[in-house]
């Protein structure tokens, strides 16, 4: 791994855009003394690089030790941030609330009480219109502070009010937080585990979510004690693998957000998460209407200035756009034009290399890789799946599997008869070792042992047993892992029948469209903002 991922300055430097780079070169020379010139020097050459390189920026920097160079970065740093926070202050609740904050503490700190009172009165305001219960919590501190030491006789019966108000908002804080723990850990459990094999893992699951669900929590009408909930209870049922759960609570994800629109703008990031679990769990069910629908929407708002004015939304907003489109040609069958997508798929990858996560590049390459598999070109799915083979992150249990059964099977496809006794022999280990295998994959891995030298006419008869084998294992909950991340149903229909597997899904696909077409779809039009 290069130094480009482990230098925190050169991470920033690079993540800025050219609005950013231009107001911190004004802020620097208006404000600065002449050491802090050096420091635009400094800026100027790591701007400049490519990858990280230390000799460079002392030869760029004459007379300069290592050492020097290091405090050099470290006020670089600080500065670059501080230009930040006054570029970005009008764009965040969170950035205007602080600074308000501060501003009341400036005026506190200089004896000028009531005027300190005056604006964390507004602060709370603007918290209370934004559901920011958890800044409130050091907004009445420091009242308290104030009335506590200073007797201003700002209102009367101030003490008991402020009492009240911080036993209020101490409560709601820790609904939330309890409630956000609780996804978060869900969420967790998902990336490091995969779906649920079992009933072990079912109740181990359903067990955590009780033991840690707050008292009273359906009663809660407060905007972030339903996100998080609605975000724990989405991620349970996605990792019970009960999907229509799942789309109900991703649905309703979604919905808290269209019912307090104002919400959108502050919480951009769970909004846009929220669009691409609702689209998963379109996939997952094969709501074709309904996911293409939600898909525009999700590319109408993705088009606002409010995501492609600010890095982190347009990132986020491409890698799960990205994902749903691929998903669109696996549920029509149309893997050979969705290779279409993948030349700027990769250019933006590479766009964006510093700010994606293993994981989630992991999943974009698996998706790739299934477009090639399905298109029948197995050398370039092989490709696109050693990129996660080869990975070793700890995450993503059942993407590492799937990815090393696909690519056995690539290798089954390609004839490498070779290998394919030990590589069957290396997956299976694996997955075994993982305790991993579900009755579909055994079935999998029994078929590619016997089979893997018989010549076509016996070859047949293997493949229509194993898929009248597993076919009633479709509504099986913990069996649709396998389907989720192969189609082996359409892939072994294809090899009885002689069709690509493209072919077989685009017919089922027609074959489900006709017989939705009467059914009505109503589609609501969602005016964003260009902001």
């Amino acid at each position: 791994m290069s130094n480009r991922s482990h230098d925190i300055l050169f991470q920033l430097i690079k993540s800025l855009e050219k609005a950013e780079k231009r107001h911190f070169k004004l802020y620097i020379k208006r404000s600065s003394a002449k050491e802090d010139l050096k420091i635009v020097r400094l800026f100027d050459a790591i701007d400049k690089l490519d990858e990280y390189d230390e000799k460079y920026l002392l030869k760029k920097l004459p007379g300069t030790e290592k050492r020097q160079l290091y405090n050099l970065k470290t006020h670089l740093y600080k500065e670059i941030l501080a230009s930040l926070r006054l570029l970005k202050s009008a764009d965040s609740i969170d950035l205007q609330l602080h600074e308000q904050f501060d501003y009341a503490h400036i005026l506190y700190k200089k004896g000028l009480f009531l005027q300190s009172l005056k604006i964390l009165e507004k602060a709370k305001e603007m918290a209370r219109t934004n559901h920011k219960y958890n800044f409130m919590t050091q907004v009445i501190s420091l009242e308290k502070r104030i009335e506590t030491l200073h007797i201003t006789r700002s209102m009367q019966d101030r003490a008991e009010q402020l009492s009240q108000e911080a036993m209020e908002i101490t409560t709601r804080n820790q609904t939330v937080a309890q409630l956000s723990n609780l996804a978060l850990q869900l969420y967790s459990w998902y990336t490091r585990h995969g779906h649920a094999r079992n009933e072990e893992d079912e109740n181990g699951v359903r067990e955590f979510l009780q033991r840690n669900m707050p008292k009273g929590v359906w009663e809660q009408k407060g905007f972030y004690e339903r996100l998080y909930l609605y975000q724990s209870m989405s991620w349970y049922a996605f990792i019970r693998q009960d999907f229509l759960m799942y789309y109900r609570y991703t649905q309703k994800w979604v919905d808290l957000f269209h019912n307090q629109r104002l919400m959108i703008r502050v919480e951009t990031g769970h909004y846009i998460k929220g669009l691409h679990n609702l689209l998963n769990a379109h996939f997952d069910l094969r709501n074709f209407k309904e996911f293409e629908k939600t898909l525009r929407l999700f590319e109408e708002f993705s088009r606002t200035d409010r995501v492609q004015d600010h890095e982190n939304f347009r990132i986020q907003a491409f890698i799960y756009t990205a994902s749903a489109k691929i998903n669109q040609h696996f549920m029509t069958g149309t893997f050979r034009e969705g290779l279409a997508l993948v030349p700027d798929i990769e250019l933006k990858l590479k766009e964006y290399a510093i700010f994606l996560d293993s994981h989630r590049v992991m999943v974009i390459n698996y998706k790739i890789a299934m477009l090639y598999f399905g298109s029948q070109d197995y050398k370039t799915s092989i490709d696109y799946l050693q990129k996660i083979i080869y990975e070793d992150e700890g995450l993503g249990n059942d993407l590492q599997c799937y990815a090393r059964l696909v690519h056995l099977m690539s290798h089954y496809e390609l004839g490498n008869d070779s290998i394919i006794e030990s590589l069957t022999k290396s997956v299976y280990r694996f997955m075994a070792k993982l305790q991993n295998l579900t009755v579909v994959e055994e079935g999998i891995f029994q078929f590619l042992k016997k089979t893997w030298n018989l010549s076509p006419r016996q070859l047949k008869p293997e493949l229509e047993k194993l898929l009248q084998k597993i076919k009633h294992l479709e509504k099986n909950r913990f069996e649709t892992r396998a389907f989720a991340y192969l189609d082996i149903i359409s892939w072994l229909e294809s090899k009885v029948t002689g069709k690509p597997m493209g072919t077989i899904i685009h017919e089922k696909y027609l074959q489900s469209k006709r017989r939705f077409d009467d059914e009505p779809v109503i589609i609501e039009p969602r005016v964003f903002s260009k902001n």
